[in-house]
């Protein structure tokens, strides 16, 4: 009989979900409005402490309602990270924006402020920037804040991945002009699907709301003066948000021990380094990763191939969008410059993605399942 699967990050539910639920169902309230909606927002921004949220059916949603408040369309230009998944850019292209990618940085993965700074050489008046938290790590929100502010352009910060997540004591997801925040089935708490958008600003969360639920006009009859879409959480989904937010902190500290203890496990082997967190940051971990010295002769199709083995799930890295079929032939910025201007193939987020894999980060393994994991690992490098 084979060994009991082992998740990378499967949602965990606790009670309280169930208790808001049933309150809908008691109240009739299934629509996407009513009361749980309403609390979620306001309980979500009181957490993250910020002013506004507009509750949505994904954090994808979310992105592409941030564009389209700030007014991103044809030919535009947006900056965006290249190590990241997919969600953060497709909404660029449904406005028929162009997405310009941003190299990493070593010391936290995440956008490289240099690279930033060398797009905007070449691309001096993007109408916005994308920044990731990656696998729950803050970006050097200082640099990437600085260089925005320094030309007048908005900053749209991705946090689907870093709910709870702080940099110098503030919450991501609340340094940019619009917040994301992700509540998918792997993420550090879950609605099944959804997200959040987030602002100080009540103009932005409420033409949020309005165009996420069809762009109806205040009118008696069915009018409409712009293109809605169906993009609003509805309020069973809400429910099961408001149950899982009263376990965040719980979850986070759950997320960092598991990055402790992989941590400690490879100490003693050189050619493991684990995903860097940021110094002025406190990460939530919600993945844990791990990079591996290529001269060793390891590689990470080989401990992914090990772990699938022993009925154990774990992923790669996210395949850079510079490096996607998709996504061919739009520019990609590292610190050097363009890979159009001189050719370069080289870059951090590239063999960060070579190089690396995902390990299993679920906050419901038990000691018996780490040492599972990491035995399974360690026999990788002979130990």
């Amino acid at each position: 009989m084979a060994e009991k699967r082992i998740y990378l990050s499967s949602p965990t539910m606790h009670g309280e979900e169930q208790e808001f639920i049933k309150e809908a169902f008691d109240t009739n309230w299934v629509a996407p409005l009513g009361p749980n909606v309403n609390a979620f927002e306001k309980e979500l921004a009181d957490y993250a402490g910020i002013a506004h949220a507009s509750a949505l059916s994904s954090g994808t949603a979310a992105i592409h309602l941030a564009l389209k408040i700030l007014g991103i369309g044809e030919g535009d230009v947006v900056f965006v990270p290249s190590l990241t998944f997919s969600a953060t850019c497709n909404p660029v292209v449904y406005e028929k924006a162009v997405p310009v990618f941003i190299d990493s940085e070593k010391d936290t993965w995440n956008m490289d402020p240099d690279a930033l700074t060398r797009a905007f050489e070449k691309y001096p008046a993007p109408k916005a920037v994308i920044v990731v938290h990656l696998y729950g790590t803050p970006a050097l929100l200082d640099e990437i804040m600085e260089i925005c502010a320094s030309h007048q352009v908005p900053l749209i910060e991705d946090a689907a991945e870093s709910l709870s997540s702080t940099y110098k004591g503030r919450q991501t997801g609340t340094f940019g002009k619009i917040g994301i925040y992700s509540f998918n089935g792997n993420k550090i708490i879950t609605t099944s699907g959804g997200g959040m958008l987030v602002a100080q600003e009540e103009e932005f969360t409420k033409k949020a709301t309005f165009l996420a639920t069809q762009a109806r006009d205040p009118a008696r009859h069915y009018q409409h003066s712009q293109i809605g879409y169906n993009y609003r959480m509805s309020n069973i989904v809400a429910g099961i948000g408001r149950g899982q937010l009263l376990h965040l902190e719980e979850h986070k500290a759950l997320k960092k021990a598991i990055y402790s203890k992989y941590k400690e496990a490879f100490s003693d082997i050189p050619e493991i380094a684990l995903n860097p967190l940021n110094k002025d940051g406190d990460a939530n971990c919600w993945l844990t990763c791990m990079q591996i010295d290529p001269a060793c002769g390891v590689t990470p199709d080989q401990v992914m191939d090990a772990l699938d083995r022993e009925n154990i799930e774990c992923r790669p890295i996210w395949k850079p969008m510079h490096l996607q079929p998709v996504f061919e032939g739009y520019d990609f910025i590292t610190a050097e410059g363009s890979i159009r201007d001189h050719g370069r193939k080289e870059s951090a987020s590239g063999e960060i993605f070579a190089q690396g894999l995902c390990l299993p980060s679920d906050i419901k393994n038990t000691d018996e399942d780490m040492e599972r994991i990491i035995g399974i690992v360690r026999r990788c490098f002979g130990r």
